[in-house]
């Protein structure tokens, strides 16, 4: 029977540390070939969309789909699991705080494989649940970080996530771009990163920007990038605004992006120097949910945790 796992199973469940080897493993097995994705598919409806994405890991012995709603600004989101033994449905999960753990967790993955040697601080772009759990998966894959720096439009958010999490509020955004690792978090359409605030060494994770009309970044980062990645090329043909419109103006060539799994397993390099800008664009993708909604099921087994269902 398959398993339901709510929103508190979950949290109860994983934590972004823990998640950060789960999704590397997920980036190991996409350059070993096992994995195959369907970039997220959004269908209009009335006040919003439903979207769906999904994606088999022939490793883990899992395939999967992550399907949610945004109407009338409200999400609602559910992973599904399938054994690739006997084509079982095994779990049901929601998968809001699923959805934040595993984007924290590959950004993790991206500061450990790319951040400089001895990066000391982290800038937010952003005061929300995905900075939250992106400030709680870096920490732990980068220990050499010291200080904290947050910018938010909202100041009273800044100061409650800077009290929460000992960070700094910033002065300005620039002060946030100024730090070794920063990471945008927002849901502007617009870019909040600019270039000229970035220092040399700087690893800049992008992963609040998921649409091809959506930036997060502003040209000036890209020019100055002397790497730039993202987690699927096929997704980021679709849905990366921050990398789409700098091609399609000659800035950018899509044979230039990496792919982060690449740079994980050793086939490309990743970073040459301790003085080059790097980016990683993440828009999100389908295995990383595959593989923590796997490893999330494994342990509430382990637990007694969660709902059976008859089927």
């Amino acid at each position: 029977m398959p398993l339901w796992l709510s929103e508190d199973d979950v949290a109860s469940l994983v934590t972004p540390g823990e998640a950060v080897p789960v999704i590397e493993g997920c980036f190991r097995r996409m350059a070993a070939g096992q994995v195959e994705l369907m970039p997220r598919r959004r269908f209009r409806v009335d006040d919003g969309y439903f979207a769906v994405m999904a994606a088999t890991d022939r490793g883990l012995g899992v395939a999967g789909l992550k399907s949610y709603t945004v109407v009338g600004g409200r999400l609602q989101f559910v992973v599904c699991l399938f054994s690739l033994v006997d084509g079982s449905l095994t779990a049901l999960i929601a998968a809001d705080r699923l959805g934040q753990v595993r984007t924290g967790a590959a950004s993790g993955v991206a500061a450990k494989h790319l951040a400089r040697r001895g990066a000391a601080s982290l800038g937010l772009i952003g005061a929300g649940l995905q900075a939250e759990t992106q400030l709680a998966a870096i920490r732990a894959a980068v220990p050499s970080i010291e200080r904290v720096v947050v910018s938010s439009r909202t100041a009273e958010r800044a100061t409650a996530f800077s009290t929460e999490h000992g960070a700094e509020v910033a002065e300005s955004p620039a002060d946030a771009g100024a730090c070794d690792i920063v990471v945008t978090a927002t849901t502007s359409r617009d870019p909040v990163l600019r270039g000229d605030w970035l220092h040399e060494g700087a690893l800049v994770c992008a992963i609040g920007a998921n649409d091809p009309a959506a930036r997060e970044l502003d040209t000036q980062v890209l020019a100055r990038a002397a790497l730039v990645c993202c987690d699927s090329l096929e997704d980021a043909r679709l849905e990366s605004g921050d990398l789409i419109e700098p091609v399609a103006a000659g800035q950018l060539d899509w044979l230039e992006v990496q792919e982060l799994h690449q740079i994980v397993c050793g086939e490309l390099p990743g970073r040459q120097s301790d003085g080059d800008i790097v980016v990683f664009k993440s828009n999100g993708i389908a295995p990383w949910d595959v593989a923590i909604g796997d490893a999330v099921l494994r342990r509430a087994r382990e637990r007694g945790v969660g709902t059976l269902l008859d089927a």
